[in-house]
């Protein structure tokens, strides 16, 4: 889901812990920088198959369908920054 939260301070987020371990949030300038970008490729029969994107975030990384999810959005809302 991609939403405009409003003021993440006044919000209260009560995830299940069972399926989440820990919420954080990304600014929209924190993902375009390109220090925070990167790709991770997947090997098939000794060679890279696939390649997926990544975004970090100190100890943090977005990847899988997230930073697909992502990555896509990111070339909707910045298409000349990303």
């Amino acid at each position: 889901v991609v939403a405009n939260l409003g003021c993440l301070e006044d919000l209260t987020l009560t995830p299940n812990p069972d399926e989440v371990e820990e919420v954080f949030t990304l600014p929209l300038a924190h993902l375009l920088r390109e220090e925070n970008q990167g790709y991770t490729h997947f090997r098939t029969a000794g060679r890279y198959g696939y390649t997926l994107p990544v975004f970090l975030n100190g100890p943090h990384k977005v990847w899988g369908l997230t930073a697909i999810i992502t990555e896509l959005t990111l070339e909707l809302l910045a298409p000349d920054r990303y």
